[in-house]
């Protein structure tokens, strides 16, 4: 198992236990143009979609793996000003790309083992895609 794979499990555990109230940073140590660590987040403003994908229910959590062509949680909640985080445990290639065409994340190509981290500075529900796989879907909604 990898050193990235192992830090990322114990990571979150972690939060599991603390029932996600645990920031969660990005270790990656092999960093290349295509993963954004925490001290290189995008710190865009979010305007509000108006979108809630319905019926389905959100995970408290600031962490998102993307394995099995799905992103895990697909839908979280976290207060305004959190870093959200997605790290790609798939052997295929993902995005994390805003659907609404406003400002949001985006990741651009993220390989096996990389992460991106995007911070949203504003109330509402944001939905995003991977570019690549259109059917996986997310959504982020942010709170007071």
């Amino acid at each position: 198992m990898s050193r990235n794979v192992i830090i990322v499990v114990v990571l979150a555990v972690a939060v599991l236990a603390t029932g996600g109230a645990l920031l969660v940073a990005n270790h990656n140590s092999n960093k290349d143009s295509s993963s954004t660590s925490m001290n290189g987040m995008n710190m865009g403003t979010q305007k509000n979609s108006g979108n809630s994908n319905g019926g389905s229910t959100a995970t408290a959590t600031n962490s998102v793996t993307i394995q099995g062509f799905a992103f895990s949680p697909a839908d979280v909640t976290v207060k305004k000003g959190t870093t959200v985080t997605w790290t790609n445990q798939d052997s295929a290639t993902h995005t994390v790309t805003e659907t609404d065409g406003k400002t949001g994340p985006d990741s651009g190509d993220l390989a096996n083992g990389k992460s991106y981290s995007f911070t949203y500075d504003t109330v509402g529900t944001f939905k995003y895609h991977c570019a690549i796989h259109p059917s996986m879907t997310g959504t982020v909604t942010v709170t007071e």
